[in-house]
């Protein structure tokens, strides 16, 4: 009697009680997940890109006396072909030229300059001291054209290379007399007096570096393009003891100068071998000698200078962190994953 009276006072709540109660499990589920459960997985924002590096670009000018005149077609090139030079170094005769380029002076200007340079206006020479030049016309010359600026002064940053004679230590100039230090540079052993500063003496920074690769690293240049005018061993025996002396000086040069040259990013060597130290009249020569051997070089100069500038760039891009992998949901995955593998169902 009571089970006829149960069927009749709820004949459809019996009959889908089930149903009722899986809807109800369901609902509780939900708000589980929405209340109590973690904060959905947040985008994260793009990181910012990294500044790339610009490349510094550097000039290592080598010593080689009236060669010298060939750094002047080198930078004409350069210039010409749109290379920025940011940092100078100098050795020797190319300190002379790299003082002129780094107090402001284009290629042009310079080669203006050195086709009016009378030797008169450089060499002194001290009839006391064997006949050797003194260098102090040299020192005026050079601070007169660059407008008595000193090396802390100049337009670019421009070192200079010494050796100092009671040491033969290597010294690096970049602050004081411009001038001076590019007749301490300049003192060729045996052709100019050593040069007092201070308590020292120096003499001809290719004593111990012909080409300045690292004075120019050390200015902050990360990209450096060498110039080396050095005299080479002529591959024959020289026939005399002057010339055998010469030699000697030559192929001792050229061994000390290939360990730094190692370190420069591209090496620039015009022909120049043939130029006397002192023959000034061939000075239109070796500035063609210098354009000629930088026109060779340079797709070598633009090949490195655009994988240097790649390396930059990839290792400025942002790093997106990697993402996680895909975590079932609570509940033993009866909802599914929270998120889906790329390229499957």
């Amino acid at each position: 009697m009571l089970r006829a009276l149960f069927q009749r006072a709820t004949p459809m709540s019996f009959r889908f009680r089930p149903v009722a109660l899986l809807i109800a499990f369901t609902l509780t589920l939900l708000v589980a997940c929405a209340s109590g459960g973690p904060a959905p997985d947040a985008i994260a924002p793009a990181p910012k890109p990294v500044p790339v590096k610009p490349v510094r670009i550097g000039i290592a000018l080598g010593g080689g006396a009236a060669k010298g005149f060939a750094h002047i077609g080198v930078i004409k090139m350069l210039e010409a072909n749109g290379l920025r030079i940011e940092v100078v170094s100098g050795t020797s005769a190319g300190s002379v030229v790299g003082a002129l380029y780094a107090s402001g002076m284009d290629a042009f200007q310079m080669q203006k300059t050195a086709f009016g340079l009378d030797e008169a206006q450089i060499r002194d020479v001290s009839l006391f001291s064997g006949g050797v030049v003194k260098g102090q016309k040299l020192q005026d010359y050079v601070n007169q054209l660059v407008g008595n600026r000193r090396l802390e002064r100049m337009k670019k940053p421009f070192a200079v290379v010494s050796t100092q004679l009671e040491t033969g230590e290597r010294t690096v100039f970049v602050r004081g007399n411009t001038g001076q230090a590019v007749r301490a540079s300049s003192s060729i052993p045996g052709v100019f007096e050593p040069v007092a500063i201070g308590q020292k003496h120096y003499i001809d920074g290719g004593v111990v570096s012909p080409v300045p690769v690292d004075a120019a690293r050390q200015l902050g240049a990360d990209f450096v393009i060498a110039v080396d005018i050095s005299t080479k061993a002529s591959g024959r025996n020289p026939g005399s003891l002057l010339g055998t002396v010469n030699q000697s000086i030559a192929i001792m040069g050229e061994k000390l100068g290939q360990q730094e040259l190692a370190r420069a990013n591209v090496v620039i060597r015009p022909l120049v071998n043939d130029i006397g130290p002192a023959d000034f009249e061939q000075r239109n020569n070796a500035i063609m000698e210098g354009e000629r051997a930088t026109l060779a070089v340079m797709p070598q100069i633009r090949a490195q200078l655009a994988k240097l500038r790649a390396e930059r760039e990839v290792a400025a891009m942002p790093r997106v962190p990697a993402s996680e992998p895909c975590k079932p949901a609570r509940f033993g995955g009866l909802f599914g994953k929270k998120c889906a593998d790329a390229g499957k169902d």
